[in-house]
């Protein structure tokens, strides 16, 4: 009998560790539909046709929480066959490499490379190495490579540098098309969020033919305060997690890094503008870009007319550009995309316990969604 009883004991408690373990998904997963377009077929940044993406997941001992995600435009050799790019800056406490020729040239010849703020400059000379190990850059004596951080130093044992070339490497090697790991992955495994924990997250967004049929993807690294929102529903408050709220420890200052793809022809200059839209997003959710919270967003087209080669026997070169006129589905869907990536971010991030035994949240899903039903979003299926 008592075996009988154990055994039906140990059911009970594997079940309630499946049941635990299922409980984290995406927004979508919860009836949650931000925005009024359709997401691609992965809902992520990879939806942009030819982008990929790797993550290198560091966690070790009980102070190591880091890492390193990547972004890749193409998978061919990004230096000999440039994309247009640019980087819009909401506030400037941050430490992103290679935007300033970015923003002087109007493009991107290196993977863009996401960390921790004390390892940004070991993501980047491991950038330049990948560059110049590449078949046919054998004469290559300038890179520029570009990689953002945020600081993940509450968690994680930042001081240590514990990211490493090889780290970087590793991402650039695993990246692929298709579904992107979210939460406490790569460059957001140490990160909070809003009062709660953060990490990685992705979204896209699909426009009309009759708009161009275009695709515009986005990931982001959260680590930034504020008040959270979802939708309109004042989660943050309700729940008493946020800044400034009583006998709150919450951290407002932190960074968003924000990458954004697009496979409509655009030109440097639109790209900048369809970059700055991205923000609007974090004030929907909840930020109000705190002094200490470095704001950035990166944006490339990945359309293949608009490659820019590294060497061109022809002096002037002819693009197609998307009119101006013919910009704002875009901008719409990078708005709707950002704000659903930090969503994601939010719902798949875990509880983690890091350096001096900090512990911080996750998101309480159950509650968020009694919250959100409560302010009537028809949207949410509890």
């Amino acid at each position: 009998m008592m075996k009988r009883y154990m055994a039906i004991c140990c059911l009970l408690m594997l079940f309630s560790f499946l049941t635990e373990a299922q409980d984290r998904g995406r927004v979508r997963d919860f009836g949650i539909e931000p925005g009024i377009l359709e997401p691609g077929k992965w809902n992520a940044i990879t939806d942009v046709d030819g982008v990929s993406v790797g993550h290198k997941t560091l966690i070790g001992g009980d102070s190591v929480r880091t890492g390193v995600t990547v972004i890749r435009p193409h998978s061919g050799n990004l230096f000999q066959e440039k994309v247009p790019a640019a980087v819009s800056v909401g506030n400037g406490f941050g430490k992103a490499l290679g935007f300033t020729q970015v923003r002087e040239l109007g493009n991107l010849e290196t993977p863009v490379a996401l960390t921790n703020t004390l390892s940004v400059f070991t993501a980047a000379d491991a950038l330049v190495d990948h560059t110049l190990s590449q078949p046919g850059n054998e004469s290559v004596r300038s890179v520029n490579p570009v990689a953002g951080e945020t600081n993940d130093g509450w968690l994680n044992d930042i001081r240590g540098r514990h990211v490493e070339k090889q780290h970087v490497l590793e991402a650039l090697s695993n990246a692929t098309e298709g579904s992107v790991e979210e939460g406490n992955v790569g460059a957001g495994t140490g990160t909070l969020c809003l009062g709660f924990k953060g990490g990685i997250g992705t979204s896209s967004r699909k426009v009309s033919a009759a708009h161009g049929g275009y695709t515009v993807g986005v990931l982001v690294q959260t680590n930034f305060g504020g008040i959270l929102s979802i939708q309109g529903a004042p989660v943050g408050e309700e729940l008493k997690k946020h800044y400034l709220a009583h006998k709150s420890s919450h951290q407002v200052d932190g960074s968003c890094m924000i990458v954004i793809a697009c496979d409509a022809p655009l030109s440097a200059r639109n790209l900048e503008r369809l970059a700055k839209r991205s923000f609007l997003a974090l004030g929907r959710v909840g930020s109000f870009m705190s002094n200490g919270s470095g704001d950035y967003a990166i944006a490339f087209s990945t359309h293949p007319e608009c490659r820019i080669p590294y060497h061109s026997d022809q002096p002037v070169k002819y693009t197609p550009e998307l009119g101006n006129d013919y910009m704002s589905p875009l901008f719409l869907a990078v708005v709707e995309a950002t704000e659903e990536a930090i969503y994601n971010s939010l719902f798949m991030a875990e509880d983690m316990i890091g350096l001096k035994e900090r512990e911080i949240k996750a998101l309480p899903i159950e509650s968020t969604l009694e919250i959100m039903s409560r302010y009537g979003l028809s949207k949410i299926n509890n």
